[in-house]
C-alpha cells in the first residue's frame, strides 16, 4: 500500500474534534475551557489528564502523555500510525487515499488561515450591525416577534446584514487580496461586468460554526416575504454542506451529556427550540441528511430523531434520511421519525405546546423499523399474495444496505413475517450468510485495554540537549524557526543529532505542521520509532520560558557538535605517524593536550 498523502492527514485533523474522539473512550469532564479526566495511561486518583478543544491536543501532567487525536488512538488502542489514521477517517466517514499526494503548500495554509480570520470578522460585523445599524430595529422587532430573547440570540451569534449592495465589501474588503478571500468564502458575488457585491443583504444572519467553533459560513433569513426566504453560503474551501450541521457546536457547548439529538429543517427551528430549553436540535444546511452527518451525530448520542413537516416534502426528506442512514446503522443506534401536524413546524409548535408538550411528541416518534414497514404496507395490499411479494421485492434493496448484525437480522425476520415467508428465503435474496454466521459477525470485539504508561523516574539522568530539543519541538513546532541548520554538521556521528536536524528541517519546510503529520512523513524511516517514543514525553512549558529554554538547548547542541568535531579531528591526527604531521598540525595537538590535561 502507498503512503497516506500529507494533504489528507492535514484535512483529517482539521475536521476532527479531539473531544469527540476521546470522550467515548475516556469520560471527560468540562473544566473551564478545557476537559479533564483521570489519565487512561497510568493509575491515578486525581485527574491530571487534560484535553484542549481549542488547541486540539491532550496532555497528562502526571505521566507526560501528549499528542493529537491520531496519537491518542495509537496509544489507547495500540494501533500503528496508518491504522490510527484509518480509524480516525472511519469516525469521520472518510476513505483513506493511498496514492502519493501533493506536498503541503505553506502559502495555501496561510491563505486558509486568513479566510478563517475574515469569516470571524464577518461574524463580528453582522452582530455589530444588529446592535448599531440605523435599520436594526426591524431585525430586532422580528426576533422579538418570534419570541427570541437577547440571551439566546447572542448564544447563537445572530446578526443583521443591513440593506445595501456593498456594506460588508466596504467594511472588510480593504484590499484586493481580502476581496478575493471574501469571494472565495462565499461572502461576495462577482459581477459580470467586474467588481463584487454582498451576497447577504437585509437579512437576519445565522453564523454556521464548525466543531471547533470557527465561523465557516452563514445562513440568512429575509425579513419580508421576498424569495428565497433562506439563503445559505455556497460550498467553499471551509464549508461543505454534506458535513456540517447548524447548531451542533452550540449544542455541545451547553450539554455535557447528550441523550438524544433532533434533526430539524431550519435555523429558526433550532434557535426557537433552544429558547424553550430544548438544546439538542440541529439542522441540515440546504441538503439531505448525509451518512457523514449521521456518523457525527451517533458519535454524540445513541438516539437521533428526525422532525419533519407532515406534508409531502417532509415525508420525502424523511425517506431520503432513512435511505442514507441504513448503511451506518448498528446495534445501539436508534433512529426515529416525528411528523408534525399540517401547517406546523418546530418553531410554531413549541410556542403553542411548550417544552413539555413538544417533548411528549418526541417520546412517541416512530422507530425506523415501524416507519419503514408502515411505508411499505401503505403502498400495497399486504393481505394479498401479490402485495406481499411486492413488499418483499421493494424492501430487499434497502435491507441489503444494512451492516451484517443483529439489527439486520431482526429487520429480515420482520420482513419475513410481513411477507409470510421463511427468514431463510429473505436471507438468500439478500445474500446474507446463515443465521449462525450472522450472529458470529455481530459479536463485538473486546474493548481495547488502555496501555499503562510508566511514570517518569525522578532519579533518572537529565535528558541530553538533543533529546530535550526534539521533545520541545514536538510540543511547540514553531520554535524550529529559531534554529539555523548551517550551525550543525551533516551526517554527524553524535547520537540523535541527525534526527534532531531532520525534525527541524521538516518543520521549517512545512510551517504549521502537526505531530501527526510528522509521523506520516517519517513513516518507514529509521526516525519513526524515535518520534513515537518521544512524542508524549515531558511537560509543556508555556510562553517565553519555553522559547528561552529552546534557545539554550540550541547553544548546548552547538557546544556538543563543536566538541565532537574537535575529537574527530584529533582522531584523524592521531592516526598519522608523528613524522607525517605538519607544524600546524603539531600545534593543534599541543593545544588540545593543553586544554585537555586528562586526555
Amino acid at each position: 500500500m502507498g503512503r497516506i498523502p500529507q494533504s489528507f492527514i492535514d484535512e483529517l485533523l482539521n475536521r476532527t474534534d479531539i473531544v469527540e474522539v476521546i470522550d467515548p473512550r475516556v469520560q471527560l469532564k468540562k473544566a473551564g475551557r478545557e476537559y479533564t479526566a483521570c489519565c487512561p495511561f497510568h493509575n491515578e486518583k486525581t485527574p491530571s489528564f487534560t484535553v484542549s478543544q481549542a488547541k486540539q491536543f491532550y496532555h497528562c501532567f502526571g505521566c507526560g502523555a501528549h499528542g493529537s487525536a491520531i496519537g491518542f488512538l495509537m496509544e489507547y488502542e495500540h494501533l500503528g500510525f496508518p491504522e490510527a489514521v484509518e480509524e480516525l477517517a472511519r469516525i469521520n466517514g472518510l476513505e483513506v487515499p493511498r496514492e502519493a499526494g501533493p506536498a503541503p503548500d505553506p502559502k495555501a495554509r496561510a491563505r486558509q488561515d486568513s479566510l478563517y480570520d475574515l469569516m470571524a470578522q464577518s461574524d463580528r460585523y453582522f452582530r455589530q450591525q444588529l446592535r448599531q445599524h440605523p435599520q436594526s430595529a426591524r431585525a430586532v422587532n422580528y426576533l422579538k416577534k418570534r419570541g427570541l430573547s437577547g440571551e439566546i440570540a447572542a448564544s447563537f451569534g445572530v446578526g443583521f446584514a443591513p440593506p445595501g449592495w456593498d456594506n460588508l465589501l466596504k467594511a472588510l474588503g480593504t484590499n484586493e487580496e481580502k476581496i478575493k478571500l471574501l469571494a472565495s468564502g462565499g461572502m461576495l458575488i462577482e459581477k459580470d461586468e467586474g467588481g463584487h457585491y454582498d451576497r447577504f443583504r437585509d437579512r437576519i444572519m445565522f453564523p454556521i460554526r464548525d466543531q471547533r467553533g470557527r465561523t465557516i459560513a452563514f445562513g440568512g433569513r429575509i425579513l419580508g416575504d421576498e424569495k428565497p426566504k433562506y439563503l445559505n453560503s455556497p460550498e467553499t474551501p471551509l464549508f461543505h454542506k454534506g458535513q456540517e450541521l447548524y447548531g451542533l457546536f452550540e449544542m455541545r457547548q451547553v450539554l455535557r451529556k447528550i441523550e438524544r439529538v433532533m434533526v430539524v429543517e431550519g435555523y429558526m427551528d433550532v434557535v426557537a427550540l433552544a429558547q424553550f430549553d430544548i438544546r439538542y436540535a440541529v439542522a441540515t444546511l440546504g441538503t439531505a441528511t448525509t451518512p457523514e452527518h449521521l456518523n457525527r451525530l451517533f458519535r454524540l448520542s445513541p438516539e437521533v430523531i428526525f422532525c419533519f413537516d407532515g406534508d409531502r416534502a417532509g415525508r420525502d426528506a424523511a425517506w431520503r434520511a432513512l435511505d442514507n442512514a441504513l448503511p451506518i446503522l448498528k446495534e445501539g443506534h436508534e433512529l426515529r421519525f416525528l411528523f408534525l401536524p399540517d401547517g406546523e413546524d418546530p418553531d410554531t409548535l413549541v410556542r403553542k405546546e411548550g417544552k413539555q408538550g413538544f417533548e411528549a411528541r418526541l417520546d412517541k416518534a416512530l422507530p425506523l423499523s415501524r416507519y419503514f414497514f408502515d411505508q411499505l404496507r401503505s403502498q400495497v395490499d399486504p393481505d394479498s399474495p401479490e402485495g406481499r411479494a411486492r413488499i418483499a421485492k421493494t424492501a430487499q434493496p434497502y435491507l441489503s444496505k444494512l451492516p451484517k448484525g443483529l439489527f439486520r437480522q431482526i429487520m429480515v425476520n420482520e420482513l419475513a413475517k410481513l411477507a409470510q415467508l421463511e427468514p431463510a428465503v429473505i436471507e438468500a435474496s439478500l445474500c446474507i450468510e446463515p443465521k449462525s454466521q450472522v450472529a458470529n459477525t455481530a459479536s463485538p470485539r473486546p474493548a481495547p485495554q488502555p496501555a499503562r504508561r510508566k511514570l517518569p523516574n525522578k532519579s533518572s539522568s537529565v535528558p541530553s540537549p538533543i533529546r530535550r530539543g526534539v521533545i520541545t519541538l514536538l510540543h511547540e513546532p514553531g520554535l524550529a524557526m529559531l534554529a539555523t541548520l548551517d550551525n550543525f554538521p551533516e551526517n554527524s556521528k553524535i547520537p540523535g543529532l541527525n534526527f534532531f536536524c531532520e525534525i527541524v528541517r521538516m518543520i521549517q519546510e512545512h510551517p504549521g505542521i502537526e505531530i501527526a503529520s510528522l509521523y506520516s512523513m517519517l513513516e518507514g524511516s529509521p526516525y519513526h520509532a524515535h518520534l513515537k517514543q518521544l512524542s508524549g514525553q515531558e511537560k509543556l512549558i508555556e510562553g517565553k520560558q519555553l522559547e528561552t529554554e529552546f534557545i539554550g538547548i540550541l547553544h548546548s547542541i552547538q557546544k556538543l557538535t563543536s566538541s565532537s568535531s574537535i575529537d574527530e579531528r584529533m582522531d584523524e591526527l592521531f592516526s598519522k605517524a608523528p613524522s607525517q604531521l605538519t607544524d600546524t598540525e603539531k600545534e593543534e595537538v599541543r593545544q588540545y593536550f593543553a586544554n585537555h590535561p586528562q586526555s
